[in-house]
């Protein structure tokens, strides 16, 4: 008599779970996408603006590392930089001086050729003279040579600097706290003061404003969806607080798995299932791990 009685106080519960079964085509949780913010270099954490469940805009600055030994660093590769700068040579003022010798001494040549010509003047000036012009052409090609090369080591090694320069521009950007995603702040690993080093997660953040459902499906409920679908998805805590949203099918597996311990699928006779992914704008009333129902408005139910 008492089992009666406890089947009879069972069997309308039992009921009405076949029919919550019956009205929806598969159950599934919320996701966001997430991802955690690692520091990009070393030092301590100087500022940290981020708070839990404050949302942030995609390149919004979150805070900074200590990048005074950066700068200071900075500071003397310009200093440094600008003393080889100094070093290069005007290679045409050096070679002036020279140049104008060998003018002068065209001038000198053209009157002894005259002069020979005439037979009234000494070869041996002429060839002297000659001989002059030929060793300043040579000392010029020679200084020429040697101040480009000087001008040129220079320049590589004021190149090599300003590599440097931009190395360590990048490792101050890097010391910079930028959110990669608009999203919210959902843990905080740091806080102002503390040490942090490169790879160290500082904070995490996910996409609240778009949703993920992944719901589990059977095989006879997976050929009549694809895709692209449009579909009904329900969240609450009852009947009062259930709300509606519209969602579409962004992903569906390739391959089938058991049915997942915390997930009930609408067969209950099928071990095996597909994993679907359905994309839905949150309003702000969604939560991750929020549990949501399916309604297929192609299904062959």
């Amino acid at each position: 008599m008492k089992r009666l009685f406890t089947i009879l106080i069972l069997l309308p519960a039992l009921t009405a779970c076949r029919d919550n079964d019956k009205k929806y085509d598969a159950s599934g949780r919320f996701e966001a996408t997430e991802l955690i913010i690692s520091s990009e270099a070393n030092g301590k954490v100087m500022e940290l603006w981020a708070e839990e469940g404050v949302k942030v805009d995609s390149g919004s600055v979150l805070g900074y590392i200590d990048t005074i030994q950066l700068s200071l660093q900075k500071r003397r590769l310009l200093v440094g930089n600008q003393a080889v700068r100094a070093r290069r040579a005007d290679v045409s003022k050096q070679i002036a001086v020279l140049k104008q010798q060998v003018t002068n001494l065209e001038v000198e040549r053209e009157r002894a050729q005259k002069l020979v010509k005439a037979d009234a003047g000494n070869r041996k000036t002429l060839e002297d003279i000659e001989a002059q012009i030929h060793t300043l052409q040579r000392q010029i090609e020679a200084q020429r040579s040697a101040l480009e090369n000087g001008n040129l080591s220079a320049d590589k090694e004021g190149a090599a600097i300003e590599i440097q320069v931009a190395q360590t521009e990048d490792l101050i950007r890097k010391s910079i706290i930028v959110a990669p995603i608009s999203g919210t702040i959902s843990v905080k690993y740091v806080n102002r003061g503390e040490f942090r080093g490169i790879g160290q997660p500082l904070l995490k953040m996910a996409d609240m404003d778009n949703l993920i459902l992944r719901a589990y499906v059977s095989a006879k409920d997976l050929s009549g969806i694809k895709v692209g679908d449009e579909v009904a998805l329900y969240t609450g805590f009852d009947e009062e607080t259930i709300k509606e949203y519209k969602g579409v099918i962004s992903w569906i597996s390739q391959e089938a798995e058991f049915t997942p311990k915390n997930i009930q699928s609408r067969d209950q006779r099928s071990n095996l299932v597909y994993a679907v992914k359905i994309s839905v704008k949150n309003d702000g009333y969604i939560k991750m791990g929020m549990y949501g129902d399916v309604k297929f408005k192609k299904s062959n139910q």
